[in-house]
């Protein structure tokens, strides 16, 4: 074990490994900044590159990307509202109001030191677990994966606010979204409309950004200034190191909730950010600033997904079972350099282990400093109007939708999802919630499936592990339901209480959700049993609860309601702003005209239509600002290797790239 740590510690100190780990580092700094991409497309640019390299600096190469991706996604999350990846989304609950009260310095200075915390703890408890690991894991069977998701679902509780009865509506939501497409049990079509690209149901990225980044980017609109209230990124940079020192013991505790869900496969890092903030919550008294821009629901998510990385390393170095999507991609890179996974790597390989461990905890600070370094410019585009924003800022979300597929369904799926989104925002459904539901709704229906066909029944629930995991269950409802109970007005993780004269559009979109779950039972009904009780069972318990919501609603309750005029709203004047109506028809006009003529010259003609009507751009500022954002997507998109989505256009006419 001392030869092979020598070892390792020799080829990382040479200059030839630093190099290419920058380089990861690098190029996970780009792809991070990009909203939506993730680890995923990153080490997908990065895998051709690896063929012949020395397996160490190709190491470098893959940790370095590996480790800075979540702590890079944070800039859009907290600048803009849009999460960077699905790892970061929970960060947007209280990083972005921090940046629109003038915090934003304050927000990232606590991100990256949180990440860089929990980078460092994740690197640790690999080095810690490197040789006990195996039977910690082999210990979670299928049963356990389900309780986990359970334990996962609990969490609605906590982001709910006041009415526990819409967010556990909006859990339903997505545990019914995620059940669309192949059944796991059965491959029956589910809910698909006869539609093929509904098939393999609707991928995480397109439903992170559309309940996420389209509501995010209409309010601003709205709004017509800039993102951050005050001209400048503020001040802040030492009283955020200072705020993670002083919740170090949260820092800690949900550094070390990243490592264990991110060790666990088949959770990976999309729900680790939602359960750190769900802790920070019930773990804490004074709540009332959470949704509002307070720096610890930054610092629980942050310390949370970067050390999830670590956690993530153990099955797939150890097992070859990877945790995540990304890691899928990273064990597919260790097998181009020819490293093999398994019991070698606690033996004669042990030394790569530690080159992996090692690096990744060089990565993580080196990644922390770049981005402290990158603050302030990339901060600066949150002082210009965003009408001028806007357009790049829909133009990155389409992109990285279609990532997923590569089907011009990922872009109506955006825009039918956004718009969905936009009225939950606007009637107070919370919709953190939702994205819970729809992750883990495919692991959860997997693992009951598969733990009542392996455990002949139920009796798997008296295993230990299952026992001890529903207890953590039980008590995590407990805590949901005292702080549903208590929570006030806390932005978009409540209801908030209002207007009684804004009750019929309510109830107009609760009658619409109502009809959404009953649609949900007929579907399943001419499907075999394994392939109708979950979303049968999800539809029937929703029914009764958005029943409850409507009838509260009818009899007008204030409490129930929301006030959901916003400044925007209430400006008279010249200054008033257009409805979210008008804008949404912006949208649709450029899903409508992508289906005419394809994504490319769709985009080109929705800049030269936005800058000239909404920002009033000059002709010559127009034509500047539309050639500079064609030019970067095309350059993206032969980097990526991609055809952008076509439309009726290309089906008729063969056109040169990047019109095809």
């Amino acid at each position: 074990m001392i030869e092979a740590a020598t070892t390792a510690l020799a080829a990382i100190a040479t200059p030839e490994h630093f190099m290419f780990l920058c380089a990861g580092v690098i190029l996970g700094l780009a792809v991070g900044i990009f909203p939506g991409l993730g680890g995923i497309a990153g080490m997908s640019i990065l895998l051709p590159f690896l063929y012949g390299m020395d397996p160490i600096s190709a190491l470098g190469m893959l940790i370095g990307l590996v480790a800075v991706i979540p702590t890079s996604d944070t800039f859009t999350s907290v600048l803009m509202g849009i999460p960077g990846s699905s790892a970061s989304q929970a960060t947007v609950l209280d990083g972005f109001p921090m940046a629109k009260k003038g915090e934003g310095a304050r927000a990232l200075s606590a991100a990256f030191a949180a990440s860089l915390y929990g980078g460092l703890i994740g690197a640790l408890v690999l080095t810690l677990f490197v040789l006990v690991a195996r039977p910690v894991i082999l210990a979670f069977a299928t049963p356990e994966l389900f309780m986990l998701a359970l334990l996962g679902l609990s969490m609605v509780g906590v982001l709910a606010g006041k009415s526990l009865a819409k967010g556990i509506v909006a859990c339903g939501l997505g545990l019914l979204l995620g059940s669309v497409g192949g059944a796991p049990a059965t491959g029956e079509f589910r809910m698909n409309f006869g539609i093929d690209y509904l098939i393999d149901g609707v991928p995480l990225v397109v439903v992170g950004l559309a309940i996420f980044a389209v509501p995010e980017i209409v309010d601003l609109l709205r709004n017509q200034g800039a993102i951050s209230d005050t001209p400048r990124l503020g001040k802040g940079w030492r009283q955020g190191v200072k705020d993670v020192w002083q919740n170090k013991w949260l820092a800690t505790r949900c550094a070390g909730i990243g490592c264990l869900v991110g060790a666990l496969p088949g959770l990976g890092g999309s729900v680790v950010d939602w359960i750190a903030y769900g802790h920070v919550l019930q773990t804490t008294k004074d709540r009332e600033n959470f949704g509002k821009g307070d720096v610890r629901g930054v610092i629980a998510p942050e310390s949370a997904n970067n050390a999830k990385e670590g956690g993530g390393l153990i099955p797939t170095v150890l097992f070859g079972i990877p945790g995540s999507g990304s890691m899928a991609v990273f064990l597919g890179g260790l097998l181009l350099i020819g490293i093999d996974t398994g019991v070698n790597m606690v033996g004669e390989d042990l030394d790569k282990t530690y080159v992996i461990i090692w690096s990744l905890a060089i990565a993580n600070v080196v990644g922390a400093a770049a981005c402290i370094i990158l603050a302030r410019p990339i901060a600066a585009l949150t002082t210009i109007r965003y009408v001028y924003l806007a357009p790049f800022m829909i133009m990155v979300i389409t992109f990285a939708a279609f990532q997923a597929t590569r089907d011009w369904g990922d872009i109506a799926a955006l825009f039918l999802i956004g718009l969905f989104a936009i009225y939950m925002k606007r009637f107070g459904w919370p919709r953190p919630p939702l994205l819970i539901g729809f992750v883990l709704a495919d692991p959860a229906e997997t693992n009951l499936y598969q733990a009542v066909q392996f455990y002949d029944g139920f009796g798997w629930m008296l295993r230990p592990g299952v026992l001890i995991i529903l207890v953590a269950t039980v008590l995590s409802v407990w805590f949901g339901a005292r702080y549903a109970q208590k929570a006030h007005g806390t932005g978009d993780i409540t209801t908030g209480s209002g207007q009684s004269e804004n009750l019929r559009p309510q109830i107009v979109f609760a009658f619409i959700l109502l009809l959404v779950f009953v649609f949900g039972l007929y579907d399943a009904m001419d499907k075999n049993f394994l392939g109708k009780v979950f979303p049968m069972t999800t539809a029937i318990v929703m029914l009764a609860f958005v029943g409850y919501a409507l009838v509260t609603l009818l009899r007008g309750k204030k409490d129930s309601a929301v006030a959901y005029d916003t400044e925007a709203d209430q400006a008279e004047g010249p200054d008033r702003a257009a409805s979210a109506e008008h804008f949404v028809l912006w949208f649709a006009g450029l899903v409508a005209v992508t289906y005419l003529v394809g994504f490319f010259l769709a985009m080109a003609a929705f800049f030269l239509a936005f800058l000239h009507f909404k920002a009033e751009a000059k002709p010559l500022r127009n034509i500047i600002l539309t050639a500079s954002a064609l030019a970067f997507l095309a350059g993206l998109g032969h980097i990526l290797t991609l055809n952008f989505p076509g439309g009726l256009l290309q089906n008729a006419f063969d056109l040169p790239y990047p019109f095809n």
